[in-house]
């Protein structure tokens, strides 16, 4: 894993997660917490959409969690369950 620049962390810390499919098959811990918690914004707020400062502030991120969280939506988003707008 190489160190991201500050400048792409802050890119994504500023970015919305849009839910595109709603599956968890072959996913990690991490990526069903993110898919249940859009799932979720769904029902209550009707928008399959959520900042991701949003999200690391939900889940009480810190220091090595956020990066792993930040390598979960990459995966999540290369198999398109999310788009990272």
């Amino acid at each position: 894993m190489a160190r991201r620049s500050k400048k792409e962390t802050q890119k994504m810390f500023k970015a919305i997660a849009v839910l595109l499919r709603n599956t968890t098959w072959k996913c990690g811990r991490i990526e069903r917490l993110v898919v249940g918690y859009l799932q979720n914004h769904l029902r209550r707020q009707g928008k399959p959409r959520s900042s991701i400062k949003d999200m690391i502030q939900h889940f009480k991120l810190q220091g090595k969690q956020k990066s792993e969280f930040y390598d979960a939506l990459r995966r999540l988003e290369k198999r398109r369950i999310i788009k990272i707008e």
